[in-house]
């Protein structure tokens, strides 16, 4: 159990992956849409139903996705709020530097 959560974490935590599996899902949807209709799967209730419960979990997994970006954009802008980068060059300037009479 351990090895599946420690998985997903580091799934979720790299974008790169998370686009190409995002990726290669939507090019298998697009495939399966004339493969759906040549094998009549289209009338298929059950096959309906799939590929809505299968549209409601990826939408909502989007929007999970979205918002812990903004999560993560909004701790970021209060990190900058709280410590603004032109501070800390100063602070950086001052320790770093000294002015000696002449």
């Amino acid at each position: 159990m351990s090895l599946i959560k420690s998985l997903w974490a580091s799934v979720q935590g790299d974008p790169i992956l998370m686009r190409r599996v995002n990726g290669w899902f939507t090019i298998l949807w697009i495939v399966m849409i004339p493969v759906s209709i040549i094998t009549g799967w289209i009338s298929s209730v059950a096959y309906v139903a799939a590929l809505s419960l299968w549209a409601l979990v990826s939408g909502h997994w989007s929007a999970w996705q979205a918002a812990r970006v903004e999560v993560t954009q909004q701790a970021e802008a209060a990190e900058r709020e709280a410590n603004p980068i032109e501070k800390r060059v100063v602070d950086q300037l001052v320790q770093s530097t000294t002015v000696d009479p002449i």
